[in-house]
């Protein structure tokens, strides 16, 4: 699996292409239709995705140092829940763990309002729709919802646990408890 997420770092054409050619999938079996339309309204509806994820790579890229071979181990390290121990590589970490913390900031609500999303469309094909389409797209809301749901609180935890053993190793002990006294504070 580390070596799939690699090649998915290092190649956004990569994403982009698998993105559209399973949105395309999805929407031509729960709509059905033409099958070349269905790829091309699909591209044309991911365009704005697609300028998003490319601008947050750069943003990203730019905050490793400009290489891509090295926000490819930020990445690792992230999702192995490994702490740099190099002074630059602890920096770019801190960075990029703050910069996505921000990110994701208002993660819940979009949930939700996604959510309330898929419920009215699921409810406004069902009254114009057959009860294959209707069921088809009930099921594929509640578990892209439940995927969703899922993967944001993993890595909204891989996130924070890497800011803590940040934070964790870059302060200095206050105080230090003898054993067989009270804290000893060091002189200032």
């Amino acid at each position: 699996m580390g070596r799939i997420n690699e090649f998915f770092i290092r190649h956004a054409w990569a994403s982009i292409v698998l993105g559209v050619v399973v949105a395309s999938v999805v929407t031509w079996v729960l709509f059905g239709g033409n099958p070349v339309t269905t790829v091309v309204r699909t591209c044309l509806y991911s365009a704005a995705g697609v300028g998003f994820m490319l601008s947050r790579r750069r943003k990203e890229k730019r905050a490793a140092g400009g290489s891509m071979d090295r926000l490819v181990g930020v990445e690792q390290r992230l999702r192995a829940g490994e702490t740099p121990s190099d002074p630059e590589d602890r920096r770019i970490m801190r960075d990029i763990v703050e910069r996505r913390l921000h990110q994701t900031r208002n993660r819940v609500p979009a949930l939700v309002f996604l959510a309330l999303l898929f419920a009215g469309i699921t409810v406004l094909t069902g009254f114009t729709a057959s009860p294959f389409r209707t069921v088809g797209l009930a099921v594929f809301g509640v578990v892209f919802l439940g995927w969703m749901i899922w993967n944001s609180n993993r890595q909204t935890r891989r996130l924070r646990t890497m800011r803590d053993a940040l934070r964790g190793g870059d302060q200095a002990p206050t105080a230090a408890r003898p054993a067989d006294g009270p804290p000893v504070h060091p002189a200032a």
